[in-house]
């Protein structure tokens, strides 16, 4: 009888797209992946990446030693982003831990053991970085920028595109920076048409991760004119401040990302930009956070997620004086989301009286079906809950007309 595994993938998707390799290749050697943690194998593949995300890790490890400890599990194994940073640490403090692992290695021909529903995935191309943010600790977990070589990812393209897979999601650390260390003539507009080639039976590719300071004109050109590529747009900014853009090392000026965001929207009719903020940077003045403010207020970005600043050893931010107080970092972030929510809703209303294709998740209960527009990238935007008579299935692509608006999500009826 073959042994059990139990996996518990936490953090992004790229995280997510590791788990899967490593299930992959578990069962390759005849283990048995399960969704329960009563196993002979509990893993748990962690991330590093903020204070948050680290103490959701602890707690999931402390979590597995206790179910071994209850006899559940006869070993316990911790991968990912946490040993590769504190690998020795660990040992020390936590003897049940029975191994500890780090980073996989980027290029794979094994099947991964899908943890996404199997009408879409996410496909890592890279990864590592080299933007040296200054609050980022990235680099120090993952090491330098690594694209993954061509042949690999086009494997994997294959086996999705055989499998039947709906939506595959571009992803990498930094996706614009792809082909850059290669030594060819490469780039993620190259690589992108590839897999628009071998992916003939998938209907969405959508790119996330793309770094305000590499995006190419063939690129947005290519999305542009390319009906499978999701006109969306996923470019983290962090700030508009140049002040603070200079401390954060992130290579823009405000001035640069307000025309990269004029020359998106009149390259691509319809775009769907989703961005990433910080608030709470070291020494960030008030006036620097109504000025972020302001900004968002009009660009109106059709999505938008914020982080609180958090403070990590080992960054160059670490050591900027002053900081700013915890409680109003997240006063911040309560306030730039609580404009965002008003934003959403005035965009969403555009959409009342249109019709919308959807990519159905789930059925969320009887003739209610839960969805997913090209604008909404799973796991972090928004849904469409689409009314059908109709048995509707996972994957499969109807027409909506939308009828109700919230927030972040639309509603409406089977065309």
């Amino acid at each position: 009888m073959s042994k059990k595994v139990y996996i518990l993938s936490l953090g992004c998707p790229r995280n997510l797209a590791d788990s899967e390799i490593i299930a992959g290749r578990l069962k390759a050697k005849g283990y048995t992946i399960v969704d329960t943690p009563r196993a002979d194998i509990g893993m748990v593949n962690t991330c590093a990446f903020i204070k948050e995300a680290k103490e959701e890790s602890i707690e999931a490890i402390l979590g597995l030693v206790e179910l071994k400890n209850k006899g559940a599990l006869k070993k316990v194994i911790v991968s990912g982003c946490l040993p590769q940073r504190y690998g020795g640490e660990l040992a020390r403090h936590l003897k049940e831990v029975d191994g500890f692992t780090g980073r996989i290695s980027l290029n794979h021909t094994s099947n991964r053991y899908r943890f996404t529903p199997q009408h879409y995935a996410y496909v890592k191309i890279s990864d590592g970085c080299r933007n040296n943010c200054s609050y980022c600790v990235i680099p120090k977990i993952k090491g330098p920028y690594a694209s993954r070589t061509e042949d690999s990812v086009l494997q994997e393209i294959d086996c999705l595109n055989k499998a039947g897979t709906s939506e595959i999601n571009i992803i990498g650390q930094d996706t614009t920076l792809y082909g850059t260390d290669l030594g060819k003539c490469q780039s993620l507009h190259h690589i992108l048409k590839k897999i628009i080639k071998h992916g003939k039976n998938i209907h969405w590719v959508r790119l996330l991760y793309l770094y305000p300071g590499h995006v190419q004109d063939e690129l947005l050109e290519l999305i542009a004119a390319e009906p499978k590529v999701c006109k969306y747009i996923d470019l983290p900014i962090q700030h508009i401040n140049d002040r603070i853009l200079k401390l954060m090392h992130r290579h823009t000026t405000g001035a640069q990302i307000r025309k990269l965001l004029e020359k998106v929207r009149k390259k691509i009719p319809g775009v769907a930009i989703r961005t990433a903020l910080i608030t709470g940077f070291p020494t960030e003045r008030d006036e620097e956070f109504r000025e972020l403010l302001d900004f968002v207020r009009e660009s109106k970005f059709e999505r938008l997620g914020v982080f609180v600043y958090s403070r990590e050893e080992d960054t160059r931010a670490a050591g900027l004086k002053p900081q700013v107080p915890e409680k109003t970092r997240r006063a911040r972030f309560d306030e730039l989301m609580s404009l965002q929510q008003e934003i959403s809703l005035e965009i969403n209303r555009k959409y009342l009286g249109t019709v919308q294709e959807v990519l159905i998740e789930a059925e969320e209960k009887e003739n209610i079906y839960l969805g997913r527009t090209e604008m909404d990238a799973p796991e972090v935007d928004g849904s469409v809950y689409v009314k059908s008579d109709k048995k509707l299935n996972p994957g499969e692509f109807v027409k909506v007309n939308i009828n109700d608006t919230l927030e972040y999500d639309l509603a409406g009826d089977l065309a």
